[in-house]
């Protein structure tokens, strides 16, 4: 789910689409995963909370076939529009302040979502309210502080430059509000939530293609910002892009937690 008022990223830029193309590839294996764990099958009902783009939307409608039912919420609609026809509903929602679109769901599922939402307890409340009972809550979210370098192999310059950069747009999250260590929180933020057979784990890709084009989007997405604060300079990302390009540096993803637990 991508804010305005709480998020560094905005819907509105031109490459907020090429973002959610590279989130995709990086994440969604292990996102599958999980689910598949759930024993997800025809006749679920999930709801899809702040999902941005369309992978997460249409493999949970295969999943849930003709008779099932996937309620994909965001507070910008606008890339989820070739994915609402059935079992697809798609709705403007904003998770952090409205009350959930309906319950008894046998799936809610949120990723990269929560951290950037300013009450994420109250959203959380709001989710598990949506559960039927024994359903299955995933939240997945991002944990920069845990492992803030983007390349763990810092043996020259262009890896020095690449984390300085990383530093930048950390720097830039956390001025606009963002919680730079909520992965870790997230398996007690669900047992005191009242979920039972609370489980969590961390995946933290050190060097994919995915992450190569994650890292080049995010740089030319935050570029203005990270000049304007003199954080970088025009010509360090120009240079820091041609590393990247050149394939010849191991770019480390920010570690993703996922935590899962069931409604009693």
């Amino acid at each position: 789910m991508m804010r305005t008022d709480g998020y560094l990223l905005d819907n509105r830029q031109a490459e907020a689409d090429e973002h959610c193309d590279a989130l995709g590839p990086l994440f969604d294996p292990t996102t599958f995963r999980y689910l598949e764990g759930f024993g997800i099958g025809p006749g679920w009902r999930c709801w899809e909370v702040g999902a941005g783009g369309t992978s997460v939307v249409s493999w949970l409608a295969k999943k849930v076939g003709p008779t099932g039912k996937v309620v994909a919420t965001d507070v910008d609609t606008t890339r989820l529009a070739p994915a609402a026809r059935h079992p697809v509903e798609v709705r403007v929602h904003d998770v952090g302040v409205e009350e959930p679109p309906g319950e008894e769901f046998d799936l809610v599922h949120a990723r990269m979502v929560l951290s950037h939402v300013p009450d994420c307890e109250r959203a959380l409340r709001s989710m598990i309210k949506a559960l039927c009972p024994g359903g299955r809550l995933l939240v997945e979210d991002a944990d920069p502080a845990l492992q803030p370098l983007l390349c763990p192999d810092e043996y020259g310059p262009e890896q020095q430059l690449a984390n300085r950069l990383r530093d930048g747009v950390r720097a830039l999250l956390a001025e606009r509000g963002a919680d730079l260590s909520f992965g870790r929180r997230l398996p007690r933020l669900l047992r005191a939530a009242g979920l039972r057979r609370v489980v969590a784990e961390a995946y933290f890709p050190v060097s994919s293609p995915a992450c190569a084009a994650l890292e080049s989007t995010t740089i030319r997405e935050n570029r203005d910002q990270l000049v304007t604060a003199g954080l970088a300079t025009d010509h360090d990302i120009d240079r820091h892009l041609d590393n990247i390009t050149t394939g010849g540096l191991d770019l480390a993803a920010t570690p993703m937690i996922s935590a899962w637990g069931r409604k009693a």
